[in-house]
């Protein structure tokens, strides 16, 4: 056997490298050596295939074009073994198409020719550092969406597959049904779970402000600019970053942050030079992209980009079986966060639940929930307390009480707050509980909306999305 073939290292990991150029199979090679790790290689599909049957590999890194097929054949079949084997493949300089084909049949990421060593090193590291899947499920449980319906179950097996790749994810659903949740479950499970999430709100960002924000800046760049700054791909370097409601973002954005996504790679404001970006990208929103796209306000090569992977959250209406245990998961928890006893949930209250049909789902319900803990007397939540229409809708208006009616003699201050906070709840639920719609319906801006809330301590909950 020739020594380009086998190189045996002192590691006990393996990677397969499979590609039918000498000279890159080489440099591949000794770079993998180099970082103390025993390597096999192979020509050819039908030898990868007998390798992977002879020894046990944590990385297999395979070249798209091979004498007898095409790698994704070798990603599919890897796929299909079951064994969590990462792989990664290598595409032709600007093959974006390539490298989507590759992340949708399954590898866990990909490198383009030329090769850089440095990012093939942070490639490697990444897929060798993925937990095993005993492990993953274990960092996932605590962070876990709750509900044990069809389609949570199916989403709990989509989310622990997504977490064993690189590849781009797009959550889709409607306000308030936990499509941030369901994001850092993906982070948590992977091989960047040691590495920061970072969430961005993109509908908060004034325009003006975006390249800043999300690239940073140099000292000097423009006016008020007078240190160096950081920006979201930079603090999420080798970690998560989250887009929520990336949709809100204007059309010249879109370009920057595909040229960011595609190469990998970011400038700040003001210099001169890119820097390498270690970042994976995982997006949300609760509009419809495709439509978006279709209309001219959504870029579509972009499109394609966050879309490599769809996870669609089921509204909590289709999982009505699973309202009793989220319900009583979420008085536990704000009992506990009060230092009070877990209120009750009559039967009644129950059953009434099980029929609304929650527009802003489960952020709706927590704060359904949270009002109604407020306003229940003796630790038990009746139906008054939960205040829904029996038709299921949202109150009208919020349906404010009459002065008196729930505050007697209550001081003026408390009461006035008392009722800014039910107008702002009214307003998250009529608009499926967006902040950015229910601040333009309250007259708002998104900060003082922001603001207010904080102040009222009407809290994002961790079933957020």
């Amino acid at each position: 056997m020739k020594k380009s073939e086998r190189r045996r290292g002192g590691g006990e990991q393996r990677v397969l490298v499979v590609d039918d150029e000498p000279d890159i199979r080489e440099l591949l090679e000794l770079t993998l050596a180099k970082m103390g790790l025993g390597v096999d290689s192979a020509g050819t599909i039908a030898e990868a295939k007998q390798r992977l049957l002879d020894m046990r590999y944590q990385l297999c890194l395979t070249d798209m074009r091979l004498p007898d097929g095409e790698g994704l054949e070798l990603v599919r079949h890897i796929s299909g073994l079951k064994n969590d084997l990462p792989v990664a493949v290598i595409t032709a300089y600007g093959s974006a198409e390539n490298a989507v084909a590759a992340l949708k049949a399954g590898a866990f990421d990909y490198v383009s020719k030329p090769v850089g060593l440095e990012q093939l090193r942070t490639l490697v590291k990444s897929a060798l550092s993925l937990p095993e899947r005993n492990e993953a499920e274990s960092d996932m449980a605590g962070r876990g969406l709750l509900g044990s319906s069809a389609p949570m179950r199916e989403v709990r097996q989509l989310i622990a597959k997504l977490a064993r790749t690189q590849a781009p994810v797009h959550i889709c659903g409607e306000s308030g049904s936990g499509k941030e949740l369901a994001a850092r479950q993906i982070h948590a499970g992977g091989a960047r779970r040691a590495g920061p999430f970072v969430p961005v709100n993109c509908g908060a960002i004034p325009e003006n402000l975006m390249e800043s924000e999300f690239f940073g800046y140099r000292k000097g760049a423009f006016t008020g600019a007078q240190e160096d700054r950081s920006g979201f791909f930079q603090a999420a370097e080798g970690g998560t970053l989250f887009l929520d409601e990336v949709a809100e973002l204007p059309l010249p954005m879109q370009v920057k942050l595909l040229r960011a996504i595609q190469e990998k790679r970011v400038r700040k404001v003001g210099a001169t030079q890119e820097d390498a970006a270690d970042v994976r990208v995982i997006s949300a929103t609760h509009q419809n992209l495709a439509a978006l796209v279709e209309a001219g306000d959504f870029r579509q090569d972009l499109y394609y980009r966050l879309n490599v992977i769809e996870l669609r959250m089921p509204p909590l209406r289709e999982c009505r079986e699973d309202i009793e245990g989220i319900a009583k998961g979420i008085v536990a928890r704000l009992g506990e966060q009060a230092g009070a006893p877990a209120a009750q949930l009559s039967a009644a209250a129950l059953e009434q639940l099980q029929r609304y049909d929650f527009p802003g789902n489960v952020r709706e319900l927590e704060n359904i929930l949270e009002r109604a803990i407020a306003l229940s007397a003796g630790g038990e939540i009746g139906i008054d307390d939960l205040r829904l229409n029996p038709a299921g809708g949202a109150e009208e208006g919020g349906a404010v009480a009459a002065p008196g009616a729930q505050l007697p003699g209550a001081p003026l201050p408390a009461y006035l707050d008392h009722v800014e906070r039910e107008a702002i709840l009214a307003a998250l639920a009529k608009t499926g509980f967006n902040r950015t719609a229910a601040a333009k319906l309250l007259g708002l801006t998104f900060r003082t909306l922001r603001y207010r809330m904080q102040r009222l301590g009407i809290k994002e909950p961790e079933q957020d999305g």
